[in-house]
């Protein structure tokens, strides 16, 4: 494929209309990147389900929000793991706590999960120690299992700074694109979709893989470091490796510094123009993460209007939406389903 070539024409992600991703499984309800999490979302109709990948010491891909693990595990109390505790700068940030990269897989199969957001999400809190940390091989098997032929249920696999990993020499891409050949799931109607922010571990994967291996989505983050992909040249360069974008919702719901909505941006429909998919990310249902205008009170905790911000976003023609609870998205989807007859048939 030329290097200006839009990966349009390739795989696409095959719904029968936008699809529903449970970010890191149902974690509005469940603590995350948990059997029950994912298991749940899967109950409440999520088409994709969405593990963070991390690596292990001895080269292990798990399912952790981040490669810290202190917030969502319970190695901060576990004395034989004490002497693990150190600081590291990961990316931009300097950290201090216990690290996925000095662990082996067997030594992280001792831990159990704990809620992140125990003071958001107090309720989750009751199933903390219940669960332990799974492989990527363990969620696309759950996703096999879970499948039918009237409909299959899809990872939306994100990387977690690859690159930063590869310097530190454990090289994620290359893990990821051996297990992925090892689990059967190259193909771009397979099991497994692939994002990232980090651009140049998708190109590498794309170069890999092929163009007719699995599907990729560019994640786009609110700074203003990521803008550059946002252009209609930045658009047409993401065409060449990846089928989708992936970005802050606040990049199509926008926002002013006191959280009231000024408008909406016309990403969508560039993004659309240079054949690129729309998934943006993450919607959540308690006020904290909603606009002014869809909060229910002052409380933080509280859930707001989730299901009115995610029927702006399907009118506005995304493809999919990944979301903290996926129950609210799927029920407003079948609210514009419903709907669009009843408008068409009116007009």
């Amino acid at each position: 494929m030329h290097a200006t070539e839009s990966l349009a024409t390739h795989a696409r992600v095959r719904t029968s209309g936008p699809f529903v991703v449970g970010h890191r499984g149902a974690c509005a309800y469940r603590p995350e990147h948990t059997i029950a999490s994912y298991e749940l979302a899967i109950d409440m109709g999520a088409d994709l389900i969405e593990p963070d990948i991390v690596v292990t010491r001895d080269g292990a891909l798990v399912a952790r929000h981040e490669n810290e693990l202190s917030r969502t595990t319970d190695v901060a109390s576990r004395p034989e793991f004490a002497d693990r505790r150190t600081t590291r700068r990961v990316g931009r940030k300097k950290r201090t706590g216990w690290f996925a990269e000095d662990f082996t897989l067997e030594e992280l199969r001792t831990l159990r999960a704990v809620e992140r957001k125990p003071g958001l999400r107090p309720l989750n809190t009751a199933y903390d120690g219940q669960f332990g940390i799974l492989t990527l091989e363990e969620v696309v098997d759950l996703a096999r299992r879970r499948s039918t032929p009237q409909r299959q249920v899809r990872v939306l696999a994100e990387l977690k700074k690859p690159s930063w990993s590869a310097e530190r020499g454990q090289p994620m891409t290359e893990l990821v694109a051996a297990e992925l050949r090892r689990l059967d799931a190259t193909s771009p109607d397979g099991p497994v979709v692939l994002q990232s922010f980090d651009a140049a571990a998708l190109r590498r994967l794309r170069a890999d893989l092929g163009d007719d291996g699995p599907q990729m989505f560019q994640l786009v983050d609110i700074a203003s470091s990521d803008d550059h992909l946002l252009t209609n040249a930045g658009l047409r360069a993401v065409s060449t490796y990846a089928q989708g974008i992936a970005p802050c919702v606040d990049r199509i719901l926008l926002r002013d510094a006191d959280d009231t909505m000024t408008g909406v941006s016309d990403l969508v429909a560039r993004a659309h123009a240079a054949g690129l998919l729309v998934v943006p990310w993450t919607l959540a249902a308690e006020n904290t993460y909603l606009p002014r205008h869809l909060r229910s009170s002052d409380d933080p905790a509280a859930a707001g209007d989730a299901r009115g911000a995610a029927r702006l976003l399907l009118a506005l023609g995304v493809d999919g939406i990944i979301t903290d609870n996926p129950d609210v998205v799927v029920a407003a989807r079948a609210e514009m389903a419903t709907a669009q007859p009843v408008r068409q048939a009116a007009a």
